[in-house]
């Protein structure tokens, strides 16, 4: 068991003041059989009326709706917890899906749903191609194909961070050989969709105190990575980015069908539109 201390800290800097909007904050850990939630704090400047909500894929959602203008705008968690996943997962996948393909039972088939719907276009097809090229035969070993799949991934594009907003579509993605975190997962997510599984991505922390994996500055940083379900197993927890299996080190916030689901802030201001100056994050993940 690791028990992790978690700040994350977001400043929004305008030249004038201005009024803001509500925002939707996605900040909260998901708590579960490995994630033992012991403290959660949120705080805002200006101060903020916060309302909680569950969506739909039960994640927890604030509203933070503000009163007075300011020139300013600073959220900040902080979170106490215990991660007790294990660091080499056995996965007890049921006899019928231990080799690909299989097919989900039909409760299971309806209850995935979108999850096993591609979200992005792909012209001639060049995305579910890519996919199938690792599948080595017609019966392939079920965690062997996430295991390729994953791994080719990182072997098709460089990992390189980025601090804009949004997310590359899959294609884009293989064009230009290079991606963040959010690009990696979307990628495996999407190829995966292609091969008939239910995935879905996932946004929360990594913790990596060696400094060693891609996606880390400092000891630990915001993170996203993928979800592919297995029956038997369920939700086999997959980080392209840096080729794991498992959550040992990962710390999920929340969970969705596309990236966009699962901002950690969104929200917006009333104000010239030349007046915001500078946006810093700064997150610590410590153990």
């Amino acid at each position: 068991m690791t028990a992790l201390a978690i700040r994350h800290r977001t400043r929004y800097r305008y030249n004038q003041a201005v009024s803001f909007g509500p925002h939707r904050l996605m900040l909260r850990p998901r708590e579960s059989r490995d994630l033992r939630l012991i403290s959660f704090e949120l705080s805002t400047s200006p101060e903020a009326s916060v309302t909680w909500a569950q969506d739909v894929f039960g994640n927890a959602v604030a509203t933070a709706t503000f009163g007075p203008m300011a020139d300013a705008l600073v959220i900040e968690s902080v979170v106490e917890l215990e991660l007790s996943a294990e660091a080499w997962p056995v996965f007890d996948i049921a006899a019928q899906a231990v080799s690909y393909p299989f097919q989900y039972a039909d409760d299971q088939w309806t209850d995935l749903g979108a999850l096993t719907v591609q979200q992005y276009t792909d012209p001639g097809a060049r995305l579910a191609n890519w996919a199938r090229a690792i599948v080595r035969s017609p019966r392939t070993d079920t965690l062997a194909v996430l295991k390729d799949l994953s791994a080719n991934v990182s072997a098709s594009a460089n990992y390189q961070s980025r601090e804009d907003e949004g997310v590359q579509a899959p294609t884009q993605t293989l064009d230009g050989g290079w991606g963040s975190c959010r690009d990696f997962a979307v990628l495996f997510v999407e190829a995966a969709r292609s091969l008939g599984f239910g995935a879905r991505i996932v946004c929360g922390y990594l913790y990596d105190p060696g400094r060693q994996l891609q996606g880390t500055r400092g000891a630990g940083s915001t993170h996203a990575w993928a979800e592919v379900f297995v029956p038997g197993a369920g939700w086999i927890t997959i980080d392209p980015t840096n080729r794991s299996l498992g959550g040992c080190n990962l710390i999920p916030v929340a969970v969705a069908r596309d990236l966009r689901q699962a901002m950690p802030i969104a929200g917006g201001f009333i104000g010239a539109s030349d007046a915001f100056q500078e946006l810093a994050v700064e997150v610590q993940v410590a153990g």
